[in-house]
């Protein structure tokens, strides 16, 4: 896999485009059971980050619960063009906790 594939963004086609501008692997899909064979796929290939609308996030949560343990692929989710549904926040909220063993992003003491 070249350089340029080892980011790769997929989602659906507003939503990504954008992205291929700054040279990241570009893959308008909508449907979640190809979009899991595509993280499959770009996975087996060596892609090293895979950036997923969240609505295709929420949709792929067992597929993505495979790679979960594994140092490649990171798999970030990302608003789509219709806003944040809260996916991504949720997402870097748990994995901070996970790794300070505690919660400080959104702790109640502010």
């Amino acid at each position: 896999m070249s350089d340029k594939g080892n980011i790769a963004i997929i989602g659906d086609r507003d939503s990504v485009l954008l992205f291929k501008a700054i040279g990241l692997s570009v893959y308008p899909e909508s449907d979640a059971a190809a979009a899991s064979r595509l993280i499959a796929r770009l996975a087996r290939e060596g892609c090293k980050v895979i950036f997923l609308t969240e609505p295709l996030f929420l949709s792929c949560a067992e597929t993505i619960e495979k790679y979960r343990e594994q140092a490649y692929p990171a798999i970030i989710p990302v608003p789509d063009s219709n806003g944040s549904s809260g996916a991504a926040m949720a997402s870097i909220k748990s994995n901070v906790e996970k790794a300070i063993g505690a919660d400080i992003l959104f702790s109640e003491d502010e």
